[in-house]
């Protein structure tokens, strides 16, 4: 396909994951918070956008980090997809955790919180990569959804604006497409279950993700089963269950309390 000037159609991929996980005290919500802030600190999500602007074959142009207090982390990138070349005179790209790309980005922020009273904890990581021109963030989604423990994810994708032909005729898209769920693994899908809702006329594309399999033991923090009763397991379970519900449907389910 020859265009007539510079591919300028935009697209974006917004990642939005989150990690259950159930706090019996006080003191577990705080270790957990903490576990989740040293695993996900601002280092190693920069070090994941790195990797996602080369999977892309992006060229990162500046970077800006953050880690919060009290809790929660935030990296931006710029990038280009091609090199771009910085006069000697011009000082070296400052330190920071921030992700630029030449009208293109990358960013990650990050969101552990707990609930106050029923002892459920999460951590949400939101994720989004916008390029402009020929390279598309899709490439990246196999290694993101690889990178986080993921219970809930919530994918969204979109193409934006147009490009012309030689001929001057406007082109809205310049991939074939017709769910996100083509861009996940086999191996991937068939541990979730997934919902689509999608919207073709205008390039829009929506994909919810819940893991099918629950284990007990993989919610639990500083925690086993074996320690539980049968009561506080069934009640555990309920919580854990409601709470991935809420977040899958985007929705209350119980009265609050």
């Amino acid at each position: 396909m020859k265009l007539h000037g510079f591919n300028n159609l935009t697209k974006s991929l917004s990642f939005n994951m989150y990690d259950i996980c159930y706090t019996k005290s006080a003191s577990e919500r705080e270790a957990y918070i903490a576990y989740i802030d040293e695993v996900y600190n601002a280092e190693r999500l920069t070090n994941i956008l790195k990797n996602v602007a080369n999977i892309i074959g992006a060229h990162i142009l500046n970077i800006a980090k953050q880690d919060y207090v009290p809790q929660g982390a935030s990296v931006t990138m710029l990038i280009s997809e091609s090199p771009i070349e910085v006069p000697k005179e011009e000082p070296p790209v400052p330190q920071a955790v921030v992700c630029a790309l030449d009208k293109s980005h990358i960013t990650v922020h990050t969101y552990p919180e707990y609930h106050p009273n029923d002892g459920i904890s999460t951590f949400r990581a939101d994720i989004d990569v916008a390029t402009c021109g020929e390279i598309s963030p899709l490439k990246a989604l196999d290694y993101l959804i690889r990178s986080f423990e993921t219970d809930i994810m919530i994918i969204d994708y979109r193409v934006r604006g147009f490009t012309r032909d030689i001929s001057g005729k406007k082109l809205f898209i310049d991939h074939d497409i017709t769910s996100i769920q083509n861009y996940i693994p086999d191996d991937i899908r068939k541990q979730y279950d997934m919902i689509d809702v999608n919207v073709y006329q205008e390039h829009i594309f929506h994909t919810k993700c819940k893991l099918r399999e629950f284990d007990l033991d993989s919610y639990l923090f500083e925690l086993s089963k074996d320690q539980l009763t049968k009561e506080e397991t069934d009640a555990i379970t309920h919580k854990l269950r409601i709470e991935m519900d809420e977040i899958f449907y985007g929705k209350n389910m119980t009265p609050p309390k």
